[in-house]
């Protein structure tokens, strides 16, 4: 494996009974990056994130964590790699600087060691005030923010985040998407499975889709877009007079075959073949005198994209969880 990925899987397959949750999966995590994986409840995200974290043996197939094998040297792996599950496993009958303290000590850091990197995870994490209460006493996004701070004590090469915004409103969301672009801006690659289009689409450098447990697209959310639809162009005009003159200037610049949408909010859009048609459209409108209030140009959703590799929206709720967990914790790895 190339010094430059920091993740690979190759061909895993992975059953439980008469369940196959992965049938040859392969991707690659490039070092430094995030690689989001998306797909609908059950499609094998958290069977992979599992086994990659040497938590679940593959019954076929091959995967290499920072230079070594899962299967082969799984204590080597877990010496290099953290893991945030879809819910938060602090211990809430301890405090904040506990459960870092005690990471740490069973990671074989000295206890000034682990005391120093707690405090430190806790000042990041804007846990500070809060360290000395126990976990239970914390909000959902702070025990979120807690998990993550305990996956990161051993300074991991490698952190799966198997979707760690799980429950947290759109604020606390946030703050954790800014986490993210820290460790990644410190040289940490990220695997990030989540049910959050936008999540992948803010965070991710790659895509995987996965489907029934195989690899159904990988590639940039930008390129994934493009190949899925065309772009489409919005125009409001500041009069409503002014809008037949929309209406026809948009026509002739549609992408062949389709037909400007009704207004909605006097706003009109079409479908259209490339960016150049930008540049065009702005000319013309002016040489109308018609005034705007938007112009935009945009790719096709995340959500689109989904829904056209997997022909099912993400109807998943949040808080809902891969359909394979119950059977992956029912068999452990012998390390």
């Amino acid at each position: 494996m190339s010094r430059d990925i920091a993740v690979e899987a190759a061909g895993l397959v992975k059953s439980f009974k008469e369940t196959k949750a992965l049938k040859g999966v392969s991707f690659q995590v490039p070092r430094g990056k995030v690689l989001g994986v998306l797909g609908p409840n059950g499609a094998g995200k958290t069977t992979a994130v599992r086994i990659l974290a040497t938590l679940l043996r593959p019954d076929a197939g091959r995967a290499i964590v920072a230079g070594y094998d899962v299967v082969r040297h799984p204590r080597e792996v877990r010496k290099r790699v953290g893991l945030t599950g879809q819910y938060a496993s602090v211990d809430e009958e301890l405090t904040g600087r506990e459960n870092l303290v005690m990471i740490g000590e069973l990671l074989n850091m000295r206890v000034g060691t682990a005391r120093a990197r707690a405090a430190e995870l806790l000042e990041w994490f804007d846990l500070t005030e809060a360290a000395d209460r126990m976990a239970k006493t914390y909000s959902g996004g702070m025990r979120r923010r807690l998990d993550l701070a305990a996956s990161l004590t051993g300074h991991p090469e490698i952190v799966f985040l198997d979707e760690p915004t799980t429950g947290l409103d759109p604020a606390k969301r946030e703050d954790m998407w800014d986490v993210v672009r820290a460790i990644v801006a410190n040289g940490t690659s990220v695997l990030l499975t989540t049910q959050y289009l936008e999540e992948a689409d803010a965070l991710a450098d790659d895509i995987v889709v996965i489907n029934h447990g195989e690899v159904i697209a990988h590639d940039t959310a930008e390129t994934l877009k493009r190949v899925v639809g065309s772009q489409t162009l919005r125009v409001r005009p500041s009069e409503a007079e002014a809008a037949d003159a929309v209406r026809g200037i948009l026509a002739s610049v549609a992408t062949d075959g389709a037909t400007v949408d009704e207004p909605r909010n006097g706003e009109f859009s079409v479908p259209v073949p490339n960016d150049s048609v930008l540049a065009d459209v702005v000319g013309r409108l002016r040489a109308a005198s018609v005034e705007v209030t938007e112009l935009s140009l945009m790719l096709p959703s995340l959500d689109e994209v989904f829904f056209t590799l997997t022909g099912e929206r993400n109807r998943t709720a949040p808080g809902a969880s891969d359909s394979s967990d119950s059977s992956d914790s029912s068999e452990e790895v012998n390390a």
